[in-house]
C-alpha cells in the first residue's frame, strides 16, 4: 500500500459543502491550511486556523440548530413544473432531475417546524447544492406557507438564505416570488411576529433583493458574500474599482446594512435569545 492510498487527498478541493467521509483532508479557501475533516466537522465546518466558514447543507446546518429530534418537515412533496419548456445547454426538467439526485429533494428549500434551545419556530433553509439554492415557484410557496404557519401557530420565522438569486429557467414566474414572498412577510410584521434573516454564503440576485433583506433582524454568517450583482459586473457598469470586502458581510455591517454578524458555532444561541426576547415584548 503506497502513501497516497492511505491519505486521499484532492488538492483541488477547497471547501465543502456536505460531510464526506471519503475526504479526508481539507483545505481552507482563505487560509489554505490542510486540515483533517473531523477536526473541521467538529467546529460546525469553521476553520480551526482562521474562522474561515465552510458551506454547509441543510443536515448540517439542522444538526447545529435543532433540538434533537424536533424537527418536522412540511411540503416535501412540492415539486417544480416547466411552465416555459425552457431549454439551455440542458433542459430545466434533466437539470430539476440532477438537482434531486444530489440532493435527496425536490427543491433547493427544506421547510418546517424546529425547537432552537426548547423555543418553537419555523424555518426554511436554502439548499446551494439544488440548483444554486435558485428561487423558483415552489421556493416562494414554501417560505409563502412557512409564514402562514407561524401566523397560525403564533411562532418566529427564520430563513437562513443560500442562494444565486431567482430561477431564470422559470423567468418572470420566478422573479413573482419576490413580490410574493415579500407581501407574506408583511402579514407576518402585521401579526407583530418576528422574521429573523440569515445570510448566508452567497446570497445574491433576486433573494438579497426581496425576503432576505427583509428581516427584523438581519444576521450574517462571518464573510458571507451578499449583494444583487455580482462585483465584476458592477466594476464593469460604473468604470471603478469596488473597495476591498465590497459584498462581504464585514463591509455590509459597516454600512449598517445588517445587524450583526454572528460566528456560526453562536448562533444558536443568538437566535433562541433573540426569539426569546421577541416573544416577551
Amino acid at each position: 500500500m503506497n502513501l497516497l492510498s492511505i491519505f486521499s487527498f484532492n488538492s483541488d478541493k477547497k471547501q465543502i459543502t456536505n460531510t464526506d467521509s471519503s475526504t479526508h483532508w481539507v483545505k481552507c479557501k482563505s487560509c489554505q491550511s490542510l486540515m483533517y475533516y473531523k477536526e473541521v466537522e467538529n467546529q460546525n465546518y469553521v476553520c480551526p486556523k482562521c474562522d474561515y466558514h465552510l458551506r454547509i447543507g441543510v443536515k448540517e446546518r439542522l444538526e447545529l440548530l435543532a433540538d434533537e429530534d424536533s424537527f418536522v418537515e412540511y411540503d416535501s412533496t412540492l415539486a417544480p413544473v416547466d411552465p416555459l419548456k425552457f431549454t439551455d445547454k440542458k433542459s430545466y426538467k434533466k437539470r430539476i432531475e440532477e438537482g434531486e439526485a444530489k440532493t435527496g429533494r425536490k427543491s433547493s428549500v427544506v421547510s418546517g417546524e424546529v425547537k432552537i434551545n426548547g423555543v418553537d419556530t419555523q424555518i426554511v433553509i436554502f439548499d446551494f447544492s439544488f440548483m444554486g439554492g435558485s428561487l423558483g415557484s415552489v421556493e416562494g410557496e414554501k417560505i409563502v406557507r412557512a409564514v402562514h404557519r407561524a401566523i397560525e401557530k403564533k411562532q418566529g420565522l427564520i430563513i437562513f438564505s443560500a442562494s444565486g438569486g431567482a430561477r431564470m429557467q422559470e423567468s418572470t414566474f420566478s422573479l413573482l416570488q419576490m413580490s410574493k414572498t415579500s407581501a407574506a412577510l408583511a402579514k407576518l410584521a402585521k401579526s407583530n411576529l418576528p422574521y429573523i434573516s440569515v445570510l448566508t454564503d452567497p446570497t445574491m440576485g433576486g433573494v438579497s433583493a426581496s425576503f432576505a433583506t427583509l428581516g427584523d433582524i438581519i444576521i450574517a454568517e462571518p464573510g458571507a458574500l451578499v449583494g444583487f450583482a455580482g462585483q465584476r459586473v458592477i466594476e464593469q457598469t460604473i468604470g471603478e474599482a469596488l473597495p476591498d470586502g465590497f459584498q462581504r458581510a464585514e463591509f455590509l455591517l459597516e454600512k449598517g446594512a445588517i445587524d450583526m454578524i454572528v460566528n456560526r458555532n453562536e448562533l444558536k444561541k443568538t437566535l433562541s435569545d433573540l426569539l426569546t426576547l421577541f416573544k416577551a415584548a
